[in-house]
């Protein structure tokens, strides 16, 4: 959005430079007085910022202080984040997110995405126009129902289509003005923020049933009727409505389900590096859940993909994977299952005990997406240990309370041979004389360069087997240095290298499957390069 003089410019964070204006800029653009005498480069004041970050007493106002940062100075905010992506994505997104999110009503600074309401109804298209960017490629959309592992966070769930996005940004080069990120307040079944004299929703139960059908669908065809060709990632839907929606939709828009696809490929991916590490082929693993919702049955089903591509059919594909819900074992006896779970139960036994699972079921590895913390027990991974010399443990659940087990558990229980992943950032184990560096499975590794890949090819549809690209490409970029101490993903300082190769293989899938709407070019890495934004200066002149 084209800013004015002084005041305007220094309001407009993709224009504003603060220190960095030059003489001659100030004077010409009313910046006079307005700023003190010294001129600064970007590498001063990302140096300044960087020493502010580090003097805040914890990660709750670490995380403010990006905030306002990123408000006043997009250029600055992301080259931080950028340059320091080990030390600051916890802080921008899991696990620090979570804390945000639950007080994000008390804490609210101002606007910073769209918030859509019930009374919107019929005129959704118009309070889109509302938004001051006009050329929207990226939007990040949730309804607040289960946000991360915290449940149903109504309105203040905004915070996590704020923080994907800002990754999408810092991870991918997408340019911060074509990302837009959406609310769809429909109320909220917490009733202690209805009842907070602060919160900033609807202070009503959730819109359900055919309204709620209506309102999204509206939403869809909205946002894709002003910004053709926008990509819309689903972000922390409820089970009941995320698989739905996302059958519903993924054929008609550029859509597709983070906590289904995007957590399933980046699972998928950490367990073909740990794989590489068993040397047991995909083909012999026995992979138990805990967990049947959206993240678990979305890995289950990369899973499947997986072998699948080796050759194997569906029925023997699904056969590898077992789920574990909060009432026992999913087997076909069972008369209490909904559709997405119906798909995996498996013939066997019923068991409500997750440990007699393991002991009678000899799992090769088993994956927390249950968002019950400490679930895996030490005798949980005592019992992985005693049947597998090199168990895999993934603690996916965020936040980072909410995660299975901790990575020095995981260690300790399983005698120093375990291959683990979490969710959410773990630091450093020591075991044995030997310093082990776990694995974050963070979706971050994926979606930013989906989107980057996607937006390239100028894609018609999202698939899952755009998906299962992504995570063979990420597992192949997992050097045998990363697999030595302990990690199954590169470290988060390559992510934008990361992001680039994923973004070329999800591109060349897209033109494989015939649902680009770009011509292939003969260098597809330069075209895709040519779309990265970097952290610098713009023109100070409107």
């Amino acid at each position: 959005m084209a800013a004015t003089k002084g005041t305007g410019i220094l309001k407009a964070s993709a224009r504003n430079r603060d220190t960095a204006f030059t003489c001659e800029e100030r004077r010409a653009q009313g910046l006079e007085g307005l700023l003190p005498a010294a001129v600064e480069t970007l590498e001063q004041q990302e140096a300044r910022a960087l020493a502010q970050l580090r003097a805040k007493p914890d990660d709750y106002e670490k995380y403010f202080f990006l905030a306002g940062l990123q408000r006043r100075n997009d250029t600055l905010f992301y080259r931080l984040l950028m340059g320091h992506t080990d030390e600051i994505m916890p802080l921008v997104y899991t696990p620090t997110v979570g804390k945000v999110c639950q007080l994000w009503s008390r804490s609210w600074r101002g606007p910073n995405g769209l918030y859509i309401l019930p009374r919107h109804r019929g005129r959704i298209r118009e309070v889109l126009d509302n938004w001051p960017e006009k050329d929207v490629r990226v939007i990040v959309l949730t309804d607040g129902e289960r946000i991360l592992g915290l449940g149903d966070q109504g309105a203040n769930g905004m915070g996590i289509p704020v923080g994907k996005l800002s990754l999408y940004v810092a991870c991918a080069g997408i340019d911060p003005r074509w990302t837009l990120p959406v609310t769809l307040d429909v109320g909220t079944e917490n009733l202690e923020y209805r009842e907070d004299p602060f919160y900033i929703g609807l202070r009503q139960p959730r819109l359900r049933g055919q309204e709620y059908d209506d309102f999204v669908e509206e939403f869809m065809r909205a946002a894709s009727e002003k910004w053709p060709g926008v990509l819309i990632q689903f972000e922390d839907f409820a089970n009941q409505n995320a698989f739905r929606l996302l059958e519903k939709f993924r054929h008609d828009s550029l859509c597709f389900n983070d906590d289904i696809q995007g957590t399933g490929s980046v699972a998928l991916s950490g367990f073909l590096s740990a794989l590489r590490v068993t040397g047991k082929p995909l083909k012999e693993q026995r992979i138990l859940f805990l967990g049947a919702g959206e993240a678990a049955t979305g890995i289950g089903a990369m899973l499947a993909a997986g072998m699948k591509d080796l050759g194997y059919d569906e029925a023997t594909a699904r056969s590898l994977c077992w789920f574990f819900d909060s009432k026992g074992l999913v087997v076909e006896s069972r008369t209490d299952l909904n559709a997405h779970k119906t798909a995996w139960a498996q013939k066997g036994e019923f068991i409500t005990s997750f440990e007699e699972v393991i002991r009678q079921l000899k799992p090769t590895a088993i994956i927390g997406a249950s968002g019950q913390g400490g679930a895996f027990t030490p005798a949980v991974l005592a019992a992985m240990a005693e049947i597998n010399e090199r168990p895999i443990v993934f603690a996916l659940s965020n936040p980072t309370s909410k995660a299975e087990c901790s990575a020095e558990a995981a260690y300790e229980h399983t005698q120093g041979r375990v291959i683990f992943a979490s969710g959410s950032p773990f630091p450093p184990v020591e075991w044995n004389g030997r310093m082990y560096v776990p694995g974050q499975g963070n979706n971050a590794y994926i979606f930013p360069g989906i989107g980057l890949g996607l937006l390239a090819a100028k894609a018609r549809e999202v698939t899952d087997e755009m998906f299962f690209a992504a995570a063979k490409r990420l597992a192949e970029l997992v050097e045998p240095s990363d697999l030595e101490i302990g990690r199954v993903y590169p470290p988060l300082s390559r992510i934008r290298e990361v992001s680039l190769e994923i973004a070329i293989a999800v591109a060349e899938q897209t033109w494989k499957q015939g649902l680009a709407d770009a011509e292939r070019p003969a260098d597809v890495r330069a075209l895709i390069r040519a779309l990265v934004w970097e952290p610098e200066y713009l023109n100070a002149n409107p």
